[in-house]
């Protein structure tokens, strides 16, 4: 377990940077009742036994220290007495890859302390707990203060991710209606990114509701019950707006489909059109073939050089075998000719 950083809040403003989580807990056991003294302990991929012995110090549930090593889990708040465990998923678009990175952060909120849990470097507690920190009179609210921070800017790193998957829905929609040939890959591929992305944006409208109501029950919640209400505006506007994508690329995948049978189509009907017009080339050709191969037949047994053969002594032999030709081939053009063959 890495500790990234532990500090102690008095009103709102930073008292003390804590190297360890002994001196943590010596410090806030230190704190007065008049004062409003709290503790963020932020870990980096803490294992099993390092979550046990600090839900040991701390009281916390077994079943959210049993949720909290274990990845990939929805965004949720459950609550366990005094405490609330809070599950959120973070989202970063790699340009380069044209995938939605998911990162997880665990949250475990007390009375007087706020222990973060992240396996990755995704959201960036670090800018969440300077912008706290820069607000002094929010962070004077307590744990509840970071809970909100936390989820604000899980809302906002949403925010360019979504619109970096509508472009390229609108790249997508050009490629298919243009006839690329590899489209039907990237919307498969896209649709797992918007799904995955779905699976971190649909349940945190959840987990919002969840704090309007632990907002609701705090003696000084207004203020955090409007900022809250900020944040829902802008989720649902993600959620609604992931959705849409995903509806989207189903409607598109049909028409790609529809697009891609039709061209298979048109080429069938040109390859067919292709091959008609090929038999009636052949059937000329044919056609023209029969009707010349009489005249050459009789003037190929004519033109035989024996001595004895019938009909050479004929006076009529000449003009007969012309006419036979003539007859012959005549007859042929007329029935190719009816047959449309010529």
């Amino acid at each position: 377990m890495v500790l990234a950083d532990s500090v102690i809040y008095v009103n709102g403003r930073s008292r003390q940077r804590c190297g360890t989580i002994e001196q943590t807990l010596r410090e806030l056991r230190r704190g007065s009742d008049s004062d409003r003294t709290f503790g963020w302990i932020d870990l980096s991929e803490p294992d099993r036994d390092e979550l046990t012995t600090l839900g040991t110090e701390f009281e916390l549930h077994h079943l959210a220290l049993e949720d909290a090593t274990v990845a990939h889990q929805r965004p949720k708040l459950d609550r366990y007495g005094e405490t609330l465990f809070m599950v959120l998923r973070s989202a970063l678009y790699e340009e380069a890859t044209e995938n939605v990175a998911l990162g997880e952060v665990h949250a475990f909120i007390g009375t007087d302390f706020v222990i973060t849990s992240r396996r990755s470097d995704r959201p960036d507690l670090d800018a969440v707990r300077e912008r706290l920190e820069n607000q002094p009179e929010l962070l004077a609210h307590g744990p509840p203060a970071v809970l909100y921070a936390l989820v604000d800017r899980v809302v906002d790193d949403f925010l360019p991710v979504e619109r970096e998957l509508q472009n390229d829905l609108d790249e997508i929609e050009t490629e298919v209606f243009g006839g690329e040939s590899t489209v039907s890959k990237r919307i498969y591929r896209l649709s797992r990114e918007v799904i995955e992305f779905q699976r971190a944006t649909g349940p945190l409208m959840e987990v919002l509701d969840g704090m309007e109501q632990t907002f609701h029950e705090l003696r000084d919640g207004v203020e955090l019950k409007r900022h809250l209400r900020d944040v829902r505006d802008h989720a649902a506007d993600v959620a609604e707006r992931v959705e849409s994508h995903r509806q989207l690329l189903a409607n598109i995948l049909l028409v790609n489909s529809s697009l891609h049978s039709q061209r298979q189509n048109e080429q069938a009907t040109r390859l067919t059109e292709t091959s008609l017009r090929q038999n009636e080339q052949v059937k000329r050709i044919s056609s023209w073939a029969a009707i010349l191969f009489t005249p050459t037949l009789v003037g190929t047994v004519y033109g035989m050089n024996f001595t004895h053969m019938p009909e050479l002594d004929w006076p009529s032999g000449y003009p007969l075998s012309l006419l036979l030709m003539l007859l012959v081939a005549v007859t042929l053009y007329a029935v190719f000719r009816r047959r449309d063959w010529l």
